[in-house]
Formats: structure tokens, C-alpha cells, sequence
């Protein structure tokens, strides 16, 4: 059972991001501050929930968090700075959009960087842990899906609407006969699939 926050001192909001691996497409990152007694059975860390639970839960997040922010950040911007650095940014603008601002930010990872003048604490796993963190993990992969949908729709080649822009043997045959798209990320290996 997730617990609904790492302190209950200061006002807290959980931060992740979705789309750190894929060939193709934006992050996304999202913070949220949950009220204080939020629960729901089916909220868990967003990669072990199915994709119709993922939905309902993005629905009844955005309704009932006491404040909640996504930030896209682009692929070209992930070229520049890497897709560490973009994480970084991407729950960083999500964190200062908040209202009211949180005090304390939870983040899911290991380390974590930002120019904002709010305390954060990493936590490995941190969204199958905390609800905050879990709350901020849906947010961010609902909101990536429902984008690398759309761009499947323009690039019908390439099996978005399925594989996310992840690097699929499918996807990577697809760069392979037809090319990168502008929602391709050139710092990242587009090997020859049949090299693999």
C-alpha cells in the first residue's frame, strides 16, 4: 500500500517523468500535491497498471490534487542537454507551476537537479511508494501516450500508437526503410535493426 507522503511537516508534491528511453518523442514530466487522506486501490506505480486503469486514474488526479503541472520537453531540447538534464527541466517547469508552491519536492530516481529554491528528496522506486510520486508517474505516461498517439497519426509508419516510440525491433526496421522523423531524437542509437 502506498504511503500519501514521505513528511507531513511542509506542504509536498511528487515529481516524475515518462519517456526517458524512447527513440522518438517528447518527455513528459509531471508534479502533483495530493490531499492529505487521497487514496485510490488502483493507484500504483504507472508502469504496473494497465492502460484503462492509467486513464481513470489521470481523470480522478486532475480532479481531486490539490494542484498538478505536465511539462513536454521536446526532443530537439533533449538533444541539447541530454535526456538526464531534460528530465531535470522537465520536473523542475512542472514543480514551479504548482499553486500553491510545495515546499518539499519527492522524486522518483536516485539524483535530482533544479535551480528552484525548494528541498527535494530522492527516492529509488519512489512510485510504487508514494501516491505523490505514483499520482505524478500517471500524469506523466498518460500524457506522453496520448501525444505519441496523435504524432502516430502524421508518422503512420512507425507503430507509435503500440510501441510509444520505444526502440522496437518494429521501429527500428521502420527507421531503417524509412528514416527519422522530426520527432526522432538524433543523440540516440538508430542502429541498422539487423545489426542488433
Amino acid at each position: 500500500m502506498l504511503k500519501n507522503s514521505y513528511q507531513s511537516e511542509v506542504l509536498e508534491a511528487g515529481c516524475d517523468e515518462a519517456g526517458r528511453g524512447p527513440l522518438a518523442g517528447p518527455l513528459f514530466a509531471a508534479a502533483v500535491i495530493l490531499p492529505p487522506d487521497f487514496f485510490h486501490p488502483l493507484l500504483d506505480d504507472s508502469k504496473r497498471m494497465s492502460e484503462k486503469n492509467r486513464d481513470l486514474l489521470r481523470e480522478i488526479i486532475q480532479r481531486e490534487a490539490v494542484a498538478w503541472a505536465v511539462e513536454e520537453v521536446s526532443p530537439e531540447r533533449i538533444d541539447r542537454i541530454n535526456i538526464l538534464n531534460a528530465s531535470f527541466e522537465g520536473m523542475s517547469l512542472a514543480a514551479a507551476r504548482l499553486d500553491p508552491a510545495p515546499e518539499l519536492l519527492l522524486v522518483d530516481g536516485n539524483r535530482f537537479r533544479s535551480s528552484l529554491a525548494i528541498r527535494a528528496v530522492c527516492v529509488v522506486g519512489g512510485d510504487g511508494l508514494y501516491a505523490n510520486i505514483a499520482a505524478a508517474s500517471v500524469l506523466a505516461k498518460t500524457w506522453r501516450d496520448e501525444k505519441m498517439r496523435l504524432l502516430a497519426a502524421r508518422w503512420p509508419h512507425y507503430g507509435w500508437e503500440r510501441n510509444k516510440g520505444y526502440p522496437t525491433r518494429f521501429h527500428r526496421e521502420a527507421i531503417a526503410r524509412h528514416g527519422l522523423t522530426p520527432w526522432h531524437r538524433r543523440t540516440f542509437c538508430h542502429c541498422d535493426p539487423l545489426l542488433l
